[in-house]
């Protein structure tokens, strides 16, 4: 994760040098001020990795000398196939219908049925305390 987070904060300093470039040279501010914005999320990012990369032991590939053997092994749970995403884009895009005309009863319909959603979606796995 150090080298991930090392590219983000040279893309950070890249685009904050362009931003103070841009603003000198052009003279435009809507310009000026997505630079910065683009500068600050990947600031977040970089720090992120950054924060991660301290808490985290060394992935094999992180090693100059690592082989492609040590790589070998699980890597993680991986969801095999889930139906609530296509039920979150469905709420999303209805809420987004919803928002787009201002029904209120359709943005509260919307809503109801985006948090149901999402929380199929983060609890699809999870099994309670009781079970192993």
């Amino acid at each position: 994760m150090k080298v991930e987070a090392k590219i983000f904060n040279y893309i950070t300093f890249f685009f904050f040098l362009s931003a103070i470039v841009y603003g000198f040279w052009a003279k435009e501010p809507v310009g000026t001020v997505a630079l910065i914005l683009v500068g600050g999320l990947s600031l977040l990012i970089g720090t992120y990795f950054q924060f991660v990369a301290r808490r985290i032991e060394p992935r094999p590939e992180d090693n100059d000398e690592a082989e492609i053997s040590d790589g070998a092994g699980e890597l993680g749970f991986f969801s095999p196939g889930s139906y609530w995403p296509v039920g979150l884009a469905a709420a999303a895009a209805f809420a987004g219908v919803a928002l787009a005309f201002f029904h209120v009863w359709m943005i509260v319909i919307a809503v109801a049925v985006v948090l149901i959603m999402v929380a199929g979606l983060v609890f699809e796995y999870h099994t309670g305390p009781n079970h192993d």
